[in-house]
C-alpha cells in the first residue's frame, strides 16, 4: 500500500516546533550558562531582604546599656556589642539599608542624567566639544575628596551624601554612553532615519537609546559597588551620615579605638560591605557576560 501523500503547508504557515519549555526550565537554562547572575543576584536579594526586615528580625540598633559594653558574641549578642553597649547585630543589620540605598540611589541618578548628556553630546558634536571638558575636569578629581568637599559645604546628610557621590561617578556614565552613540550614529538605518527628516529626539529615543542599555545596565551595577565603598570611607572619615544613623562605615569607625580587645566590632560590619560589594560586581560580570552578544555567542 503506497503511503499517503503528504499536505504541503499553506504559504506563510508555521510548523508546529513542540511544546515550548517552561519559566522552570528557561530558568534553569539561564542558572547553567549565567550562574554568576543567579549568585550576586541572589545574594543582594538576601541582604535587601534583611535590610528591609530590620524591624523584625533586630532589636533597636540605638538602645544603650552599658552593663553589656564590649560584651563578646553569644546567644545574646550575636555580634557582641559595643562601646556604649549596643548590639552590633542590630546596628549591622539597620546599617545595610544605608549602604543599600545610597547604592541603589547613586546608581539610578548617575545612570539616568549621564545617559541623558551622553546621547546628546554623542550626537551632537559642539555639544559635545563642550560637555566632555567638563566631564573630564570633574573625573581629574578624587571621587572621593569631591565628595568630602560638597559634604563640608551642605552639611551631612543621606540625601546630601547621595548627591555627593553620584557627581564623581556621572562623568564616567557620560563617556561609556558616548562611545556608544559615537558608533551607532554612523550605521546605515540611523542615516536613513536622518535623510527622511526624522526628529532628533526620535532618532536618540528610537534608534539611538536601544543600543546602550546593556553596557548602561552592566555600568550602573559597578557605579552600585562603587557608591557603597565611598559611603563607607566617607562614613568611616566623619563625612558622611550622620553618626546616630548606623551605617557600615560609622559603626567600624566607632570600633577602630576597641579594635585590639573588641574585633567584632568592625569585622561583622566589614564582613557585610564586602560580601554586599563582592555581590554586586559579580552580578555585574554575570550581566556583562549575558547582554553581550559576543561573549554570549561563544558560550
Amino acid at each position: 500500500m503506497a503511503d499517503a501523500p503528504q499536505i504541503a503547508a499553506f504559504p506563510g504557515e508555521v510548523e508546529d516546533e513542540g511544546p515550548r519549555p517552561g519559566a522552570w526550565a528557561r530558568f534553569r537554562e539561564y542558572s547553567r550558562r549565567h550562574p554568576t547572575v543567579i549568585v550576586g543576584g541572589g545574594i543582594l536579594i538576601l541582604m535587601a531582604l534583611s535590610a528591609v526586615a530590620a524591624p523584625l528580625i533586630a532589636p533597636d540598633p540605638l538602645r544603650l546599656n552599658p552593663i553589656n559594653r564590649l560584651k563578646a558574641p553569644s546567644e545574646a549578642f550575636w555580634f557582641g556589642a559595643d562601646f556604649l553597649g549596643r548590639d552590633v547585630y542590630a546596628r549591622t543589620i539597620y546599617g545595610g539599608q544605608i549602604s543599600l540605598m545610597v547604592g541603589l540611589a547613586v546608581a539610578v541618578i548617575s545612570t539616568v542624567i549621564g545617559l541623558s548628556v551622553g546621547l546628546v553630546a554623542g550626537y551632537i558634536r559642539w555639544v559635545d566639544a563642550v560637555v566632555m571638558r567638563v566631564m573630564d575636569g570633574l573625573m581629574a578629581i578624587p571621587g572621593v575628596l569631591l565628595a568630602i568637599a560638597l559634604i563640608s559645604l551642605a552639611g551631612a546628610s543621606i540625601v546630601n551624601v547621595i548627591i555627593a557621590i553620584s557627581i564623581p561617578e556621572i562623568p564616567r556614565v557620560v563617556r561609556l554612553v558616548r562611545a556608544v552613540v559615537l558608533t551607532v550614529r554612523e550605521q546605515p538605518y540611523v542615516e536613513a532615519a536622518v535623510s527622511v527628516g526624522t526628529r532628533l529626539p526620535k532618532i536618540l529615543l528610537k534608534h539611538i537609546l536601544p543600543n546602550t542599555l546593556a553596557p548602561l545596565i552592566v555600568q550602573a551595577t559597578y557605579v552600585c559597588a562603587s557608591a557603597v565603598v565611598i559611603e563607607a570611607i566617607l562614613s568611616f572619615l566623619g563625612a558622611g551620615t550622620p553618626p546616630e544613623i548606623p551605617s557600615w562605615g560609622n559603626i567600624m569607625a566607632e570600633g577602630r579605638t576597641y579594635f585590639q580587645f573588641a574585633p567584632w566590632m568592625i569585622f561583622f560590619p566589614g564582613i557585610f560591605l564586602a560580601v554586599t560589594v563582592l555581590a554586586v560586581n559579580i552580578l555585574g560580570d554575570g550581566l556583562r557576560d549575558s547582554l553581550d552578544p559576543r561573549i554570549a555567542r561563544r558560550m
